[in-house]
């Protein structure tokens, strides 16, 4: 729901991307700040002032959510669960994790850290209200509204309903209760879409009553909630259905590779076209040295593809997300959705030995389903 984006930094070893819809929010939420919020409160204010302190009231939101999600990410890395990436839409951020936390004590953890951090942020911006009080207003309008929305997101992310981390924090008490992941998933993903709902038709009342603005924030919330409920656990469910089940078992071994010194045109016409595939590995004295697909290709302008060699066009070796024929299938599942790729290469001592195409992967999860109906 959530792949992609923008990179930004990486903190703490963990790539951390804006999500493209952030900056739609973040824009509105500068607007709802500098010509509504501000305004009403601050009066005296001028114009500059008001779209000044918008600007860097919106920005150190996007930091305080940052620091939430960093909080959830730094126990996980100590519980020994690798994070690979953030991606941050304002509202929230989505973590893309290489495992499932294996024990209920640990989910605990790691749902806690965030509601705990914001709290921390709420109370130090409240502090910095209280220190500012009397000698400068543009800064105390900032850090008590700062100090509001923080104690707003703790709360939110309260709520008993998956994945918020209230929702995780239930999954982890049904858990440790009942010993069966999959169950509580579904439980808390229940509660999740429930309250979605709830928020979805507690803003069309809104709505109808007039309040058209709260209204619509709290419609888009409960449509987030529920589905981000829902898919979390179809995902879930889809990894139990893998886990056992390894890249060996899927993988494509007729996977012609070509030299890097082989042009574009060549690529095109002889190997794309003539075979009907979309990607190939790249290969230099049997190793793999990189990727080049489709997409690739498409960047290069027709008059410079029979200059242009694949080594030039194709994505490094180094660069790319790969895996071992004896590595769990759920692995590939992550990468291929939380990446938002199309095949991911098989790789054993340096050589290729295979490809996992997503439609494969695809294929593999439609019969397996079937056979357990």
């Amino acid at each position: 729901m959530f792949s992609g984006g923008i990179p930004v930094g990486r903190y703490f070893g963990i790539s951390v991307r804006l999500h493209y819809s952030w900056f739609i929010v973040f824009a509105l939420v500068t607007w709802a700040l500098a010509a509504g919020y501000f305004p009403q409160e601050y009066p005296n204010w001028s114009l500059t002032s008001y779209w000044g302190i918008g600007v860097a009231t919106s920005l150190l939101f996007f930091i305080s959510v940052l620091l939430h999600e960093l909080a959830h990410s730094i126990v996980a890395q100590a519980a020994g669960i690798q994070i690979e990436s953030i991606t941050l839409f304002i509202l929230g951020g989505v973590s893309q994790m290489t495992k499932e936390p294996e024990k209920p004590g640990v989910e605990f953890r790691m749902a806690v850290a965030g509601p705990l951090s914001s709290l921390l942020i709420s109370g130090v911006f409240w502090g910095i209200w209280a220190a500012a009080r009397g000698f400068n207003e543009e800064l105390t309008g900032l850090a008590f509204w700062l100090g509001w929305i923080n104690l707003v997101l703790a709360g939110f992310n309260l709520i008993p309903g998956f994945p918020l981390d209230g929702g995780r924090v239930l999954r982890a008490i049904v858990w440790w209760r009942s010993g069966n992941l999959l169950s509580a998933t579904r439980t808390a993903s229940n509660i999740g879409r429930a309250f979605g709902y709830l928020f979805i038709f507690g803003g069309i009342w809104w709505v109808f009553w007039g309040n058209w603005i709260n209204g619509l924030w709290l419609a888009f919330v409960g449509w987030f909630l529920q589905g981000a409920a829902a898919g979390s656990y179809r995902q879930l469910a889809i990894q139990d259905m893998l886990r056992g089940h390894k890249v060996g078992e899927v993988m494509m071994t007729d996977c012609p590779s070509i030299p890097p010194g082989l042009s574009v045109e060549q690529l095109v016409n002889d190997h794309v076209l003539a075979l009907s595939r979309r990607c190939f590995p790249v290969t230099d004295g049997g190793h793999m040295v990189g990727l080049v697909t489709v997409h690739d290709v498409r960047k290069v302008p027709l008059e410079g593809r029979a200059t242009k060699t694949v080594g030039e066009v194709m994505t490094a070796f180094d660069k790319l997300r790969w895996v071992r024929p004896d590595d769990e299938l759920s692995r590939v599942f992550q990468i291929l959705t939380g990446e938002n790729i199309n095949q991911v290469p098989v790789v054993e001592d340096g050589r290729i030995v295979g490809m996992v195409a997503r439609d494969n992967l695809l294929e593999f999860i439609r019969i397996h389903s079937e056979l357990r109906k």
